[in-house]
């Protein structure tokens, strides 16, 4: 009888990898002679799930996953851990050692055991859990993102206008989906941390994050402090076996959920009130001052992609709109789409740099970039900051100073390029187009080399 390898793949966002370390796994055991069942967590959850049967009459168990799953079902079994990539590059190798049961583990772990510590939750990469956050927020950001630009291809303020189609989609885009991207974000990224103990408390302080204008930055803080005071609050709170309900259900939650929200309305809100207030009055000062130095100003506050900063920034420009003054509203739409046009266009001049799941999400990056939805790059940004927000900060100044310096306009506060379609709304439509373009240009050149250079040392 052929021998049975099983196996589980399951990448971080769920999308791409997942699928192709499933599919080379399944073809690399066929030419082997050996029968093969893989079960993939993707984003549309479990498919071909593997059976206590299958475990059962296993060979050869491979986990290839770049994110935690559930392992208790393979408890005593001999399990291959591996990564999705080595799962792709190396599946006749894996395969191998899988049956000899070479570098193998032995699971442990079964059903109603203790949670885990916080130190081996410590010990999972940060980039785990943010990505994990990511990868739920993702479809979110992408859906509210259309859905809101879309609205406004019926006219800029026809959303306005309640009970109307635009006004609906406006709602569902950006006061619905956009506005639980953060808290989504935040829930899972303490979901990732401390399982379903660290949600309630991840979902509030997002929200709290936003209320408090603390932006997707916030979020990931929100999200870290919930997990780990979660896992602290398990670890630290010790109650005999009947009484253990209580602490899931009612004392945990309580006081992790607390402590968030205290935290985020007495440590991080107030800082950020007082900073908004700064730029605010700092804006008001250079608006008559330098077009260079206003322009590398306006790229720096949208460092946070449509964060409180940006916000601070773009209001003021909307009341300069108020006043006659147009020129800053056509540089802050530069700088908000520069970022998610800029990675867009750096996934497709070096697509080998980028993984699947960021080729994925730089196409709908360009649509949103386009829309003038600055949160398509932050998915970039959750993952690579270091590379990610000086590219778009840098590349925002250029097209901020670009659009300054040849006095271009923009009448109306939202619209992104389907701003050109309506009639007088774009005071020099060719420098506004030169200054995106520019500005774009210099993004993903900048994201390119920083990501090579990266790649480089390692």
């Amino acid at each position: 009888m052929d021998k049975y390898i099983i196996a589980v793949t399951a990448c971080p966002t769920g999308i791409a990898h997942t699928y192709m370390a499933a599919e080379k796994l399944a073809v690399v055991g066929k030419e082997m002679g050996y029968e093969v069942k893989v079960e993939t967590q993707g984003t549309s959850g479990a498919q071909n799930i593997l059976t206590e049967e299958d475990i059962a009459r296993a060979d050869g168990i491979i986990l290839a996953v770049d994110k935690e799953i559930d392992e208790s079902r393979f408890a005593g079994k001999h399990v291959l851990k591996t990564s999705v990539g080595s799962a792709i590059k190396e599946s006749k190798k894996l395969i191998e050692n899988a049956v000899s049961k070479t570098n193998t583990v032995v699971i442990t772990a079964k059903k109603g055991d203790e949670q885990k510590t916080l130190s081996t939750q410590g010990a999972k990469s940060i980039y785990k859990h943010i990505m994990a956050g990511v990868s739920y927020m993702l479809p979110i950001v992408v859906a509210g993102g259309i859905l809101t630009a879309i609205s406004f291809a019926f006219g800029i303020y026809a959303f306005q206008e309640e009970g109307s189609l635009a006004w609906a989609l406006f709602q569902t885009g950006a006061a619905g989906a956009l506005g639980l991207m953060v808290p989504v974000l935040s829930a899972y990224i303490a979901h990732s941390i401390a399982d379903k103990a660290g949600f309630a408390a991840g979902l509030v302080g997002g929200w709290l994050a936003n209320s408090v204008g603390a932006g997707f930055l916030g979020g990931m803080l929100a999200g870290f402090i919930a997990g780990y005071v979660t896992l602290f609050l398990n670890k630290a709170i010790r109650l005999p076996v009947t009484f253990r309900g209580i602490k899931d259900i009612l004392i945990v939650p309580i006081l992790s959920v607390a402590t968030v929200g205290l935290l985020m309305l007495y440590v991080i809100g107030t800082p950020i009130q007082a900073l908004n207030n700064g730029i605010s009055f700092m804006l008001q000062a250079l608006s008559g001052g330098s077009i260079v130095a206003m322009g590398i100003v306006f790229g720096i506050l949208y460092w946070d992609l449509g964060g409180p900063f940006s916000k601070v920034l773009y209001a003021f420009a909307v009341g300069m709109i108020a006043e006659g003054v147009y020129e800053p509203m056509a540089a802050v739409i530069v700088c908000g789409m520069i970022p998610p046009l800029g990675m867009a266009v750096a996934t497709f001049i070096r697509p080998n740099l980028w993984t699947q799941e960021q080729k994925e999400a730089g196409k709908a990056s360009l649509f949103l970039g386009l829309s003038y939805i600055t949160e398509g790059a932050i998915p970039f940004a959750a993952e690579k900051p270091l590379i990610v927000l000086p590219s778009c900060v840098v590349g925002g100044a250029v097209g901020a100073i670009v659009s300054l310096s040849m006095n271009t306009g923009i009448v109306a506060p939202h619209g992104g390029i389907f701003l050109l379609l309506i009639p007088n709304a774009v005071h020099n439509p060719a420098g506004f187009l030169i200054a995106l373009a520019i500005g774009t240009v210099v993004t993903a050149v900048m994201a390119t080399v920083l990501k090579t250079l990266e790649m480089n040392r390692k």
